[in-house]
């Protein structure tokens, strides 16, 4: 049986997203595949943000891994795309309306919120780090609701 595949969407693929993605690694490492991809490529290959790493690191949470951009396969093998904005959001939707065969659901990571009311998770890299915490409060959230969905 194969495992039900999550990848967590955010610009650059250095704060949000890899957070999100080792949020929920953290909480269920063996129920899902997890991975994270941004909008733009400015970032390929770029490990998560410092501040960012250092806020999970805080809270037991490894990060890791490289910044990478989204492509048109990502819609076709993974189960459930979750976007953190709504500029990802619809960058995300345009490359689903090219790819033919896409077969990922593609959905506000913030649906999966239960304890928080946002409508988006903010992008922290421009400020301080009360936004990183505030990101992974949120992240924490969501990724509960997503195990208790689809674990």
């Amino acid at each position: 049986m194969s495992k039900f595949r999550v990848l967590f969407v955010c610009m650059g693929n250095i704060c949000r997203s890899p957070a999100g993605e080792a949020v929920l690694r953290h909480l269920a490492p063996h129920t899902f595949e997890i991975d994270s991809a941004g909008t733009i490529g400015y970032h390929t290959g770029n490990p998560p943000d410092e501040r960012m790493h250092r806020a999970a690191a805080t809270r037991g949470i490894a990060t890791g891994g490289a910044a990478r951009q989204i492509t048109s396969e990502d819609l076709r093998t993974f189960d459930l795309i979750l976007t953190m904005d709504p500029d990802n959001r619809a960058y995300v939707d345009a490359l689903a309306s090219k790819t033919t065969d896409a077969t990922a659901k593609i959905h506000d990571f913030v649906e999966y919120c239960t304890e928080h009311d946002v409508p988006e998770v903010p992008d922290p890299y421009y400020g301080g780090a009360e936004g990183f915490e505030h990101v992974l409060d949120l992240l924490e959230d969501g990724c509960a609701e997503i195990i208790r969905r689809h674990g």
